[in-house]
């Protein structure tokens, strides 16, 4: 059974950083992409930053472009989003996703397992 968990959500101020992880297991997490996402009050859920199953190739959204560095260890089948120069329209749900193969995507429907999501609030 998959499991993703997520961790280091928060509250801070803007121009700040936060380091957002996600522990997966029940699955053999070195072949599958991942991606973040993000939900924000009244809005849909958008897509954030994905990487390959090997870590090699990243892609963002460009609204988080050159802020955010999104990694993988597949040693310790964790994925990582690092946060840099938080602005408050980035507050939001934030969620981890595996995808359905090893590529990049940006498309909810490529991600088949989701995290329960950790709350990123900053404010100005």
């Amino acid at each position: 059974q998959v499991q993703l968990v997520e961790s280091g959500g928060g509250l801070v101020q803007a121009g700040g950083s936060l380091r957002l992880s996600c522990a997966a297991s029940g699955y053999t997490f070195s072949n599958y992409a991942m991606a973040w996402f993000r939900q924000a009050p009244g809005k849909e859920r958008e897509f954030v930053a994905a990487v390959t199953y090997s870590g090699r190739t990243t892609h963002y959204a460009d609204s988080v472009k050159g802020r955010y560095t999104v990694s993988r260890d597949n040693a310790k089948n964790t994925v990582h989003l690092q946060m840099n120069s938080l602005k408050p329209e980035d507050t939001a749900v934030y969620y981890c996703a595996a995808g359905v193969y090893g590529g990049l995507s940006t498309r909810q429907t490529d991600f088949g397992s989701w995290g329960q999501g950790t709350q990123v609030t900053v404010s100005s």
